[in-house]
């Protein structure tokens, strides 16, 4: 009876080694994919940071805010790009403090305003205040947001809440009583934090009275265009909704999406998520006049789909986007070694920048306008790129990550890397070898008995 409950205690430390392994292991990969997204701006030994202005002297202001605790890249471009896309609007960036803000996967941000810019008249104060999603939304690091936010509503502006930036607008109050929606994967936990406001999905944007919130991350872009319908007119909303080629979009569209969910299709996604090591490194080439949400969609993609880990490279320390955005780049001579090199905003190699092409042949890496079939840009471009270099069904997955339309695409298959099959085959070898240790441990102290 002893030897048997030895047995069993031996079975169930081994099986408990294997999967503690196994956790260790998800739980290391993860750390090392989130240290990888969330870089402080390289700002050490630079000069001064040119200036930063408003997109233009239009009548409307909208202020897009950066956080302090990390930014969603695209939670910023994409409405950026659409507003100032308008003669009809003054866009700016706004933030605590005037340093450049870090941005998650992506080129950090030289706000043009800080809040007590505002405070003080230095700048003309919004209209409009888009919120993005911020790494802690309701820590003690977005309190001076969540205050600057809070006294704009006050004052009347509208606010645009893009993706998860519906927790910071939640824990100012501003959407107590209210109806809102968010990024389809923080709608559970939004419920029950917040059981306050009336929370639902399947639908791309909510307005509520001055608040508008929208689901996850390219949803920003119809609804920055509904409250650009709203207040510059349809005919308006529609020329810029034009330019955007959003899929399915028009001022007469229906705001109803499917309800998302993760299903066994995102594993690829959720794999490469926890087994980081060994992804390859793509340097993307920036230059001046690139457009934002050519940006957005660059990093976005990646950042989402966790297949690579996207580096913003330069031929100077920074480059001022087509609508006037200030964005940090590792020079040329400081970029670390990269598997290859792609070109958001190129429709084809002819299009990139000579300096980034001279730059990427001197390191012997290939170099990729960043376009879809036909040199299509934007997300479209994006993501048929991705499937290109991985697989259709990382890029479909990454497309329902940031709420992307994508029934439309002819995703090529791809071919999809060893790397993540070889670690993940590695790391269960090492929880079964961990798993053993309690049988070769007794095995060596009953030979020692027996000797």
């Amino acid at each position: 009876m002893a030897s048997r409950s030895k047995r069993v205690i031996y079975a169930a430390l081994s099986v408990g080694l294997s999967l503690l392994t196994v956790v260790a292991l998800a739980f290391a990969g993860a750390e090392v994919a989130e240290a990888e997204s969330h870089v402080a701006p390289p700002i050490q030994g630079r000069k001064e940071l040119p200036a930063n202005l408003p997109s233009s002297s239009g009548a409307i202001v909208v202020a897009v805010v950066l956080g302090s605790s990390g930014t969603v890249g695209s939670d910023v471009l994409a409405p950026y790009e659409v507003f100032a896309s308008s003669p009809n609007f003054s866009v700016y960036t706004i933030a605590v403090q005037s340093g450049p803000a870090a941005i998650d996967g992506g080129p950090a941000i030289v706000p043009t305003y800080t809040f007590e810019n505002i405070r003080s008249g230095r700048a003309r104060q919004p209209d409009v205040v888009v919120v993005p999603a911020v790494g802690a939304p309701e820590g003690p690091e977005e309190a001076s947001m969540r205050d600057w936010i809070m006294e704009q509503s006050g004052r009347g502006a509208r606010i645009l809440a893009v993706c998860n930036g519906s927790s910071v607008l939640a824990e100012t109050g501003l959407l107590s009583g209210r109806t809102a929606t968010s990024h389809w994967s923080r709608l559970g936990a939004l419920k029950q934090n917040h059981p306050e406001v009336q929370w639902t999905g399947g639908l791309r944007y909510v307005q509520d009275g001055m608040i508008t919130t929208t689901a996850g991350v390219t949803s920003g872009i119809p609804g920055a265009l509904k409250v650009m319908e709203d207040l510059a007119g349809a005919e308006e909303a529609e020329r810029v909704g034009r330019l955007m080629n959003y899929p399915g979009w028009s001022v007469a569209a229906s705001a109803s999406i499917p309800v998302q969910s993760f299903a066994a299709p995102d594993i690829p996604v959720g794999l490469n998520a926890i087994i980081p090591w060994l992804r390859p490194t793509i340097a993307v080439g920036l230059f001046s006049g690139v457009g934002e949400i050519d940006v957005a969609s660059a990093f976005e993609v990646y950042n989402m789909s966790f297949a690579a880990r996207a580096v913003a490279v330069g031929a100077t320390d920074t480059v001022t986007t087509k609508h006037g955005l200030v964005l940090l780049t590792v020079p040329e001579r400081q970029a670390p070694p990269v598997d290859r090199f792609i070109a958001p905003g190129a429709a084809a190699d002819q299009d990139i920048d000579p300096q980034l092409r001279d730059w990427a042949a001197s390191r012997n890496v290939s170099v990729d306008a960043f376009a879809g079939a036909d040199g299509v840009l934007g997300f479209d471009g994006a993501l048929g790129y991705l499937a290109r270099h991985t697989d259709r069904a990382t890029a479909l997955s990454a497309a329902k990550m940031i709420d992307y339309p994508a029934a439309h695409l002819n995703l090529p298959a791809g071919e999809a890397s060893v790397r993540v099959p070889v670690l993940l085959a590695l790391g269960l070898l090492l929880a079964i070898l961990a798993g053993l240790l309690p049988a070769i441990i007794r095995m060596l102290v009953r030979r020692r008995a027996e000797g």
